[in-house]
């Protein structure tokens, strides 16, 4: 097996810790992201569900605000807000390389489209479950909590499957500027040096990952479904 390794995956082989390394800092990037993804994006599809026209704490004005934001950030194509939010990571994280310097970009290229997920994620459910709770006294943040969130998870576990598959991407686009992981291992020896097998590995190891959340992703959301 070493041997076989070792002759069609001979660049790979010789940069195994390399390799290793730009998993790991991708799963990192994945894993910290996607945490502060998860929560800021929950919480702004939720406030443009209740505030939108005909919601239960309808204020139009917090809506239109909310909606041109994500509309705004979901409108900029990921490589130039990269570029863009270079101050604003530096202000905030202390550097623009490396994992630490990929978070902030990440955190505002993919909240808002998980935001937009969660969104229609909610307005999936029966507008008849609000009625009936509203008629049976309950107040906004019970209906919210008991009923929006509750009868929507297996909607919400399909969104969260869709923003982190979308978030691995961006990671891998996000080594184009040095922020490290398998898109910045890729492009430094795979395109700069023309090693094809390391582009190959990179693209497996890239693909497992998004086999996996998937496969789990619809594991969960067949399980909460009822």
């Amino acid at each position: 097996m070493q041997e076989l390794l070792e002759k069609y995956l001979p660049n790979v082989m010789s940069k195994l810790p390399d390799f290793y390394k730009s998993i790991s800092e991708t799963l990192q990037m994945v894993l910290k992201a996607g945490i502060v993804i998860f929560i800021i994006g929950l919480l702004i599809g939720i406030i443009l569900t209740v505030t939108k026209k005909d919601g239960i704490l309808q204020n139009l004005a917090i809506y239109q605000v909310l909606d041109k934001v994500v509309n705004f950030f979901r409108s900029i194509p990921f490589i130039i807000l990269l570029a863009g939010l270079i101050p604003l990571t530096r202000l905030i994280s202390g550097t623009a390389i490396g994992v630490k310097g990929a978070i902030v970009p990440l955190i505002f290229g993919t909240a808002p489209f998980f935001s937009r997920q969660v969104e229609t994620a909610l307005a999936e459910m029966n507008p008849g479950l609000i009625e009936a709770a509203q008629a049976m006294g309950s107040g906004p943040i019970e209906i919210i909590f008991r009923v929006l969130l509750k009868e929507c998870i297996p909607g919400l576990v399909r969104a969260t499957t869709i923003t982190a598959i979308n978030l691995i991407s961006l990671t891998a686009m996000a080594g184009a500027i040095g922020a490290g992981g398998l898109g910045d291992f890729a492009i430094r020896f795979g395109y700069q040096r023309n090693q094809t097998d390391v582009t190959y590995a990179s693209v497996v190891v890239l693909v497992l990952l998004v086999s996996v959340i998937q496969i789990v992703g619809n594991v969960v959301s067949r399980k909460c479904t009822h």
